[in-house]
């Protein structure tokens, strides 16, 4: 969009750097409800080399800030609920595994905390999504749960089920 748009001038390559713009700047861009939008201006000054950027240009920030936000949401969304399905617990009635679902049963998904506690536009935006692919008796059933050492946990975690399927022959 900057480089074609011209919108941000000769300062438009600094966006061009993968991973400039983290997720904690994506969180305060949103965050600033002043009315001057003067965060957005520290922001792209300080951390992204934008100088001098007119109200109209900081609103359209925040306005494509929202959008990648909502959008990365989206598609958290769309991993969890492809494993959900995976289990039979998406509300379709039947697993990946041809088993039948009975009633639906409560699933606890561990999300990573940074970005679902530090962010909480994402996290409205991921329980959203959740509702409208899921619908809402379905989603109700679903606990988002933030982990502290989400990879840690989830590697015993693996390990542990590996050694039980080992011990019982499914392996």
């Amino acid at each position: 969009m900057a480089l074609e748009s011209d919108v941000f001038g000769d300062a438009a390559d600094n966006l061009s750097t993968p991973f400039t713009l983290s997720t904690p700047l994506l969180a305060a861009i949103r965050k600033d409800d002043s009315p001057d939008l003067s965060e957005v201006r520290r922001i792209l000054q300080d951390h992204l080399k934008i100088p001098d950027t007119p109200l109209k240009t900081r609103r359209l920030v925040v306005k494509v800030c929202d959008i990648v936000t909502r959008r990365a949401a989206r598609l958290a969304a769309a991993g969890i609920v492809g494993i959900l399905k995976k289990l039979g617990r998406d509300g379709s009635g039947i697993a990946s595994s041809g088993r039948t679902r009975g009633q639906l049963r409560r699933t606890v998904v561990a999300i990573e905390g940074g970005l679902y506690e530090g962010y909480p536009e994402f996290r409205e935006y991921l329980d959203e999504a959740l509702v409208e692919i899921l619908g809402e008796e379905v989603a109700r059933t679903v606990t988002l749960e933030v982990t502290v050492d989400g990879s840690g946990a989830g590697a015993a975690l693996l390990a542990a089920v590996h050694s039980s399927n080992r011990q019982q022959g499914s392996i």
